[in-house]
């Protein structure tokens, strides 16, 4: 079976950006999600990115991530991730690398 096409999609809830991807997350995807996800953060806005559509992530999307995060606390702004699945590979990755223990991690966008 073959992966979902990757698709980043931006959603404006109020004051707040919604970051929606699918598909996988990595090297020749990561730059789609910097570009739509870093400059609202950088900005000083508030993003919510849902992770819930992602079939897999390496280490590419834990930089991006990692980026966005960092650019919502320099510029006053702030990121959320919706979790994923518990024992899905999405979740892993965010366990292995803690960022499960450093971002701020909700239950729904």
């Amino acid at each position: 079976m073959r992966p979902e096409p990757f698709s980043v999609a931006v959603a404006q809830d109020g004051a707040q950006a919604v970051v929606t991807v699918r598909g996988e997350l990595d090297l020749a995807t990561a730059p789609q999600l910097e570009s739509a996800l870093l400059p609202g953060l950088r900005d000083g806005g508030s993003a919510v990115l849902d992770l819930r559509g992602l079939e897999f992530m390496d280490s590419t999307g834990v930089r991006v991530i990692v980026a966005a995060h960092h650019a919502a606390q320099e510029h006053g702004g702030s990121l959320a991730l919706v979790r994923t699945e518990a024992d899905g590979p999405v979740a892993r990755v965010l366990e292995i690398s803690g960022l499960d223990a450093v971002l701020n991690l909700v239950d729904d966008v």
